[in-house]
């Protein structure tokens, strides 16, 4: 029953995500499409499984996602060989994705070397 449930809500994600309307004419391109919308799919899941660990917005559908979190205004600087990325303090949901992206550095970010 709820392994059902699943396969249906990964088809919704799916159609969120830009499965619903094949947008090329050819099979081959609309095949590409469907590769890619696969990716985006895998990617919002294991965003949210990673990096909204603790926060409602783990169980956000692909919409609410667009819709409130992607939108945050923000610039990205280069200085002294590191990339910065300065988001908009006044965006409603940036403290969200400031969590969601030291999350994800924290598990990315190699093992500090020890002197010895």
């Amino acid at each position: 029953h709820r392994r059902r449930a699943r396969a249906e809500d990964r088809i919704r994600c799916a159609k969120d995500t830009g499965l619903s309307n094949l947008p090329l004419h050819d099979f081959a391109q609309n095949q590409s499409w469907c590769a890619v919308v696969a990716l985006a799919c895998d990617l919002l899941a294991w965003m949210q499984t990673l990096a909204l660990t603790g926060h409602q917005a783990r169980r956000w559908e692909p919409k609410r996602l667009r819709l409130r979190l992607f939108p945050i205004p923000a610039r990205h600087a280069r200085t002294s060989r590191r990339r910065l990325l300065h988001l908009a303090a006044t965006a409603p949901f940036t403290e969200l994705a400031l969590d969601a992206l030291n999350a994800l550095a924290r598990r990315i970010s190699p093992p500090q070397a020890t002197s010895g």
